[in-house]
């Protein structure tokens, strides 16, 4: 077997400076550079959410007020907290206060189901959840069904807000590197939650390594779609925009109209989302024979889900620059590799990796003797979680002793240091930008009483992957597919209900029982989109 052999990507300069430099003056805690700002630059435009427009100097007034608010509801250092809802002012103001006061803020995504949001709360155990009920109608439903009392803030907007709860908080910790900021929840193959811990030191070293590399500054005014319970939405985005001086526009929802006012009216310069929104962006302009109208725009990035090189194409060529690309995981709060600014490749290449950043290629069993370059990707550095809240062995079970960290990716490196992701070693499917693991709607599929067993696959779709299930009926069954479907869909956030849903009679399967996934992904590609047929 070849050994492998780890490699520190080497220091680079990012506007006129050296990441290490960037790296050294890295505070402490997240809310402390925007504070700072708020001194410095009290005029500079910070926040901008529908009618509401705050300064540096106004966000920081707000952030000290909020920390005051979270103390009189009994908010300790160390207690969790645990947001329900959608981008928001009043989620920015929430990370960033929780920051001043030592607390952790779960960030979760208002479109789970109930019983997610609540297996998510059973694991956390947060002293208060509010719920940005302002921003999102789902929240408001979680926040009643939860009880959840009104409360209408002046300046942040309607919320819920839960309980006062018993909990026992956790240590705190002076060192950014190893104080928790924020728990991103990510299923996992085993179906149960599992809470991303993410350091202060981790997130801000993404915000200023990968936001430099952006040119983000005054006068940048960043549209923040991507959700901040997705660690890009959170890290690249909110935290790397205003860490870096940029004005933020957190959005709840990504709409193809919206988007287009904003570019025009609000003339945003820097637009960052995962290849289905570029994708549906161009279905639009297409749909309503509209021209793409964006003054000031200078920079597009994909990531959160593989990019094709034909969406590449025609994004670059709608609107007339390169569309950067990028890579990482939660697990790595989460930029692992991106495109520097000057870069205009042809290929989908996912960047060189971020400066300082140790990597190493680990042999797989079926390595290609040939294709030395090739191998599942270890990486390290302080942008690696702390784990996995209260799962030690999930935690063990990808990040070793030395702080190694398994992406679970194949990937390969050229001569130019350029990283290729070759494919995924786990059966993670990312369908605009959030991640589903098949388990999850699998235990809901089966779950059925009219169900035997089920299988779900993702499908490649030009920008973006689609769920495909396959389920096997228990004899003499009746159930239909529409039925199936309208039961996934009850129990399941949207963006993880299948596509497609496929009756058959028994699951292709080894002689010890293991489901042949890959037989069913090969039928599932060969198979037409309904998305396609609709088109058509």
């Amino acid at each position: 077997m070849r050994l492998s052999h780890a490699f520190t990507a080497p220091d680079e300069m990012i506007n006129g400076r050296w990441a290490s430099e960037l790296i050294a003056e890295l505070p402490e805690r997240l809310s402390t550079r925007v504070l700072q700002l708020g001194v410095s630059n009290p005029e500079r435009a910070a926040l901008v959410d529908g009618d509401i427009r705050w300064s540096y100097a106004e966000l920081g007034c707000e952030i000290r007020a909020a920390a005051d608010w979270l103390r009189d509801l009994g908010v300790r250092p160390g207690d969790r907290l645990m947001s329900v809802g959608e981008n928001c002012r009043a989620l920015v103001v929430l990370l960033l206060a929780a920051s001043e006061l030592d607390a952790w803020l779960a960030i979760v995504n208002a479109r789970l189901s109930a019983a997610e949001v609540d297996a998510i709360r059973d694991n956390c155990e947060p002293r208060r959840v509010f719920y940005t009920t302002g921003a999102s109608v789902e929240a408001r439903e979680h926040g009643q069904r939860q009880d959840a009392q009104r409360f209408d803030h002046p300046s942040l907007g309607e919320l819920m807000i839960s309980p006062l709860a018993e909990t026992v908080p956790e240590p705190v910790h002076d060192s950014g590197a190893e104080q928790v900021a924020a728990l991103i929840y990510t299923s996992g193959t085993t179906g149960s939650p599992k809470g991303v811990m993410l350091t202060h030191r981790g997130v801000l070293f993404i915000a200023s390594i990968s936001g430099g590399m952006r040119a983000l500054g005054e006068g940048d005014r960043v549209y923040g779609v991507l959700p901040m319970s997705h660690v890009f939405g959170l890290a690249s985005v909110c935290v790397g925009s205003l860490y870096n001086g940029a004005c933020l526009f957190p959005v709840p929802r990504f709409e193809p109209a919206t988007l287009l006012h904003a570019l025009a009216d609000e003339r945003i310069t820097v637009l960052m989302g995962v290849p289905a929104m570029y994708s549906r962006l161009l279905e639009h302009l297409k749909q309503q024979k509209l021209m793409l109208t964006a003054p000031e725009l200078r920079y597009t990035s994909a990531g959160g889900s593989p990019l094709d090189s034909e969406t590449k194409r025609r994004v670059e060529a709608c609107f007339g620059m390169t569309l950067h690309n990028g890579y990482g995981l939660t697990e790595a709060s989460p930029t692992i590799s991106q495109t520097r600014m000057d870069d205009r490749h042809a290929s989908t290449t996912v960047g060189r990796v971020l400066p300082l950043l140790e990597y190493r290629l680990e042999p797989l069993e079926s390595a290609d003797a040939d294709a030395p370059e090739t191998g599942e990707l270890w990486v390290r550095g302080p942008n690696v979680m702390r784990g996995y809240f209260r799962q030690p062995e999930a935690t063990r079970a990808c990040l070793d002793g030395q702080g190694w960290l398994n992406t679970g990716d194949i990937a390969r490196v050229d001569e130019h240091g350029e990283l290729f992701i070759v494919g995924r070693s786990k059966e993670l499917i990312i369908r605009s930008g959030f991640n589903i693991y098949p388990p999850d709607v699998e235990a809901v599929l089966n779950a059925h009483p009219q169900v035997t067993l089920s299988a779900v696959v993702g499908r490649q779709v030009p920008g973006n992957e689609e769920v495909v299930a396959f389920v096997q009926r228990a004899a003499g069954s009746t159930v239909s597919e529409a039925e199936l479907l309208s039961f996934a869909a009850e129990r399941l956030a949207p963006y993880k209900r299948p596509c497609q849903l496929v009756l058959v009679d028994a699951l292709p399967a080894t002689a010890t029982g293991k489901i042949l996934k890959g037989q069913l992904r090969q039928r599932a590609q060969a198979m037409p989109s309904p998305a396609t047929v609709a088109g058509s």
